[in-house]
């Protein structure tokens, strides 16, 4: 029997138009979730991906930027290219290096965060992978300077086929680096271009054979076996009356806990997540929860575009109360097969006999704050925050940064989650890490 990987493959070659020229590129299964995610949308949205840096305002300059991030496009095929499905298949069409860089006006009433908000709600979905903007922050219309002076907001957005959060690291740096270069109109050489796209094809095509091996029918087993019980809990429950009590589709909370100095193991950061999720959906039913984890093939180049695995974690381990060591036996073996493609896991659950369609229900990520590195705009760190309130694609969200604290944020759909409840999740998620379960946001 033929993996879903080999079947992808074959679908794929079947698309060459045999004239030599690379105008299609083929996706991993990482991107394929994102590609047939956007497909499935009803104004094909895809999944964003944006970082938020404060700097003073008159920092930054526009059309510098414009030409440092033109400058990343056109070496990096991923951010040049528009995913689509064609014949059924999921590919990327390469096209110019364009990258919008805009200002934007605040209408009357908005602050930065508002307008930026605003901006990510109307993304055209036919259009460049990377687009950034920019506007004023502070009170409407005044220049007046607050504690810090007046300050301006840039956001740097990436559709997810695109990047993942280890991406973003070196797109942060290397356009900081062309801007500060300041020779970034002049693009990369032909030949550097070149190589960039014959090494992201090959980058890819080492991570597709390595997919089709994880695809083994023993793997299928597996994953079928782990995931027989989910089912899909998310559904909306506060319906489009949440827009109206709360203003915005989304909730969030933070808190910053005392770390160990070998920080949370992932096994403690998926029980944490196991119980939000109980009290989010109730005891008793099995949900999936997603968080990115892989490496790049061996022989690889560090191309961006190629990038993690989403692995699936249900949130029963077996048949009683799970103990940490029982999580953190199941997720050793969850990583013995962490290479098999999100989409074959689906087909693995479904012929097991679930119910469950590929949709999760909670995601988790983990990042370290000492290798997050400033961007960097004419000698000026911008200070990275966060903007809340954005519609977010899943039920809830979970974020996680290592430190010499531990920061926790949650998020959640206000059309699926209220308020209260989200916040006594995030209380038992904090509880579950040793923080008080009373103090919340």
């Amino acid at each position: 029997m033929h993996s879903i990987t080999s079947q992808y493959l074959a679908r794929f070659r079947r698309l060459d138009d045999g004239d030599g020229a690379p105008a299609l590129l083929p996706v991993t299964g990482a991107q394929r979730r994102f590609v047939l995610v956007r497909a499935m949308d009803p104004a094909g949205r895809p999944d964003l991906v944006p970082m938020f840096f404060s700097f003073p305002r008159g920092t930054v300059d526009l059309a510098r930027l414009a030409a440092a991030a033109r400058r990343l496009a056109a070496l990096h095929p991923v951010l040049r290219a528009r995913p689509e499905v064609l014949r059924g298949t999921p590919v990327l069409r390469l096209g110019p290096p364009e990258v919008p860089v805009t200002r934007v006006s605040r209408a009357p009433g908005e602050d930065a965060a508002a307008a930026l908000r605003r901006v990510l709600r109307d993304w055209a979905p036919q259009g460049a992978p990377l687009r950034l903007f920019l506007t004023a922050d502070g009170a409407e219309g005044a220049d007046a300077p607050d504690a810090e002076g007046p300050r301006e907001v840039l956001a740097v957005v990436l559709e997810h086929t695109a990047c993942d959060g280890q991406s973003l690291n070196r797109i942060v740096e290397e356009l900081g680096a062309a801007y500060a270069e300041d020779r970034a109109a002049d693009g990369p050489s032909t030949a550097d271009a070149a190589a960039e796209l014959d090494a992201y094809r090959e980058a890819v095509l080492l991570q597709l054979a390595a997919e089709d091996r994880a695809g083994s029918p023993a793997a299928m087993a597996y994953w079928g076996d782990r995931l027989r019980a989910v089912g899909e809990r998310a559904r909306s429950t506060n319906g489009p009356q949440s827009l109206a009590r709360y203003g915005l589709p989304s909730g969030s909370a933070e808190r910053r806990i005392p770390a160990s100095e070998t920080g949370a193991s992932f096994p403690q950061l998926l029980d944490a997540c196991r119980a939000a999720a109980e009290v989010l959906y109730g005891k008793g039913h099995v949900v999936p929860l997603g968080y990115p984890w892989g490496g790049r093939p061996s022989g690889a180049a560090p191309v961006l575009g190629c990038f993690l695995n989403t692995v699936v974690f249900p949130t029963a381990t077996g048949t009683g109360p799970a103990t940490p060591e029982e999580t953190a036996g199941a997720w050793w073996d969850d990583l013995d097969h962490a290479g098999t493609p999100f989409d074959a896991v689906v087909h693995a659950a479904r012929a097991a006999g679930s119910g469950w369609r590929g949709g999760l229900d909670g995601l988790l990520t983990v990042d370290d704050a000492r290798r997050r590195p400033p961007l960097r705009l004419g000698g000026v760190d911008g200070r990275e925050i966060h903007i809340d309130g954005r519609a977010v694609r899943g039920p809830f969200a979970v974020s996680v940064t290592q430190g010499p604290e531990l920061q926790l944020r949650m998020v959640w759909d206000r059309a699926v989650h209220s308020d209260e409840t989200a916040e006594h999740a995030f209380a038992a998620l904090t509880g579950a890490l040793g923080a008080p379960a009373a103090a919340v946001g």
